[in-house]
């Protein structure tokens, strides 16, 4: 059993499936925000549809992914820090490379505080910034010269 999955779902009191540890796994091993269809190709034929989608549920009410919403639909992305489902602090901007399709969270730049009008609640806030991503903009770059 790797090291981290041990260690994530002792931390989120879970139990070990190989399931919940291959996507942890992968999760791990991707700088970018999956979506459920990228989690599929990941693990051709390992699992199925239902059982990847139970388990990125329970990842995202347990606090260790949280979603990012893109123009393609829902991708998930791995916590940085712990949170809960009450407590995701994922206010933070996603960027969206229209070269490469990839979607990452710039955890850095936070999203301003935003004033609602009274009885005006938000539960959750998403900013999504599409343009050329650093890899991609070094290739635009050098295939100009």
């Amino acid at each position: 059993m790797n090291t981290f999955a041990h260690q994530t779902l002792k931390t989120y009191d879970l139990r070990h499936t190989g399931c919940r540890e291959a996507i942890l796994m992968a999760f791990y091993e991707q700088p970018t925000a999956l979506s459920h269809g990228h989690l599929e190709e990941l693990l051709p034929n390992l699992y199925d549809r239902v059982t990847i989608y139970r388990t990125l549920k329970t990842f995202v009410e347990k606090g260790i992914v949280h979603k990012v919403l893109d123009e393609d639909g829902i991708r998930y992305a791995l916590c940085k820090t712990a949170c809960s489902h009450q407590h995701h602090h994922h206010d933070h901007v996603h960027f969206k490379c229209v070269a490469c399709g990839q979607t990452t969270c710039l955890e850095t730049i936070v999203i301003p505080q935003i004033a609602l009008p009274n009885g005006y609640k938000s539960q959750e806030i998403n900013l999504l910034v599409q343009g050329t991503c650093l890899s991609c903009n070094v290739t635009i770059d050098s295939n100009t010269y």
